[in-house]
């Protein structure tokens, strides 16, 4: 029980230190939906091997998407008329990065590792992509539709009224609203389930592991870097939960470079994005995007390890004075804030979950003879798609 405690206030702690970040990623992520709608510039993505990939990836870099929940709009951008390249570049930039994931690191990794980050992002993507559309598979490029339609609440199709007409339809307050009501509903709907248990992670690494063994093996050189990247590769973890755990690790002694590969290959890659991947891009594009990433992701490490050499800062210093930057009693009022924003969605995860089990012990009882029906089959597709929904 004295253990248990030990991880929940380890965790606790860590999530009043990054909770006024956390709110103001999430704000900004809101209003970037009304503001800035991606699908809008998707008809600049389609043409171009340097110009659609450069635009690409610097789109992703503010955009909140976690790697499975990225698949979808990248789909979309293809279909719309994306090339390969534009395609990879923001599935590698978008969930590497994030103005929430931004804000996150400058609180626990501070302003070093806030630059770097989007930064080895953007280069990472602009690679990859670059070399997709050099080396990968050549398609006719088609113009693109774009969606142009109403952010807001759809009142029009963007293509019907001219701009000067729609804005008188929604005031900028009224869009403000709009956006703070998508931030602390959809936004931090999506990743809240994911956000909570990378703090839980994190308590349990602070609490479980001993300091030497990531001294030992993780302290820097290149034999650390390929090790974070081998385990970071499968896992499924977002931008903004990985942030956490980065800083529990820095804190037991893994070297920033290290820290830094977890960042960027974590989100990036995971089981189920390498599968879409496949099926979406091909064999070859599948490989440049992990060999660009791995690659990168090394370079970076090591660039940031002799960075913080070369001034001579220490990280584990920097870590806690971002833990002291905001007064105790703002840091526990905000991580109050993201638990009650938590309880919906997290609570719609778990009733989900039942539901689908409960679903399958009903099939699994049925009739033999009944199974092959069309209601049977139906209900089927329909759990396969709710299952699939609850996973990005």
């Amino acid at each position: 029980m004295e253990f248990i405690v030990e991880i929940i206030l380890a965790s606790w702690n860590l999530l009043m230190e990054s909770s006024v970040y956390v709110l103001f990623g999430i704000v900004a992520a809101g209003l970037l939906r009304v503001f800035l709608n991606p699908n809008t510039v998707a008809r600049h993505l389609g043409k171009g091997r340097f110009s659609s990939v450069f635009k690409a990836a610097f789109l992703g870099i503010p955009i909140p998407l976690c790697s499975c929940g990225v698949l979808p709009a990248a789909v979309s951008l293809k279909k719309q008329g994306a090339n390969s390249g534009a395609t990879t570049a923001f599935l590698i930039s978008t969930p590497e990065s994030g103005v929430d994931s931004i804000a996150i690191t400058y609180a626990l990794l501070g302003p070093i590792m806030a630059v770097i980050r989007p930064v080895a992002a953007f280069v990472t993507a602009t690679v990859a992509g670059i070399a997709e559309n050099f080396f990968g598979r050549t398609t006719q490029e088609v113009i693109p539709v774009a969606d142009l339609s109403c952010p807001v609440d759809g009142c029009c199709d963007g293509n019907s009224c001219s701009p000067e007409e729609h804005i008188r339809h929604h005031g900028f307050f009224q869009k403000i609203g709009f956006g703070l009501k998508y931030a602390f509903s959809e936004v931090w709907g999506d990743m809240a389930g994911w956000f909570l248990v990378g703090m839980l992670l994190a308590g349990l690494i602070t609490v479980l592991i001993p300091d030497q063994i990531f001294s030992t093996y993780l302290d820097s050189g290149i034999y650390s870097m390929l090790i974070m990247l081998l385990v970071s590769t499968p896992l499924y973890i977002c931008a903004t939960a990985s942030t956490p755990i980065a800083a529990a690790m820095i804190l037991k002694g893994v070297s920033p470079g290290a820290a830094l590969v977890f960042l960027l290959a974590g989100p990036a890659t995971n089981i189920t994005s390498l599968t879409v991947l496949l099926g979406v891009l091909g064999k070859r594009a599948t490989i440049i995007y992990m060999s660009t990433i791995a690659l990168s992701a090394i370079c970076f490490g090591l660039a940031v390890d002799r960075i913080y050499l070369f001034f001579g800062t220490s990280i584990n210093a920097t870590v806690i004075q971002g833990f002291e930057m905001v007064p105790t009693w703002i840091q526990s009022a905000g991580a109050v804030l993201l638990l009650v924003l938590s309880v919906k969605p997290v609570w719609g995860t778990i009733k989900r979950f039942f539901l689908r089990r409960l679903e399958a012990v009903s099939r699994s009882n049925l009739n033999p003879t009944l199974r092959s029906t069309p209601f049977v089959q139906v209900e089927k597709k329909r759990s396969a798609e709710l299952e699939c929904t609850g996973s990005g």
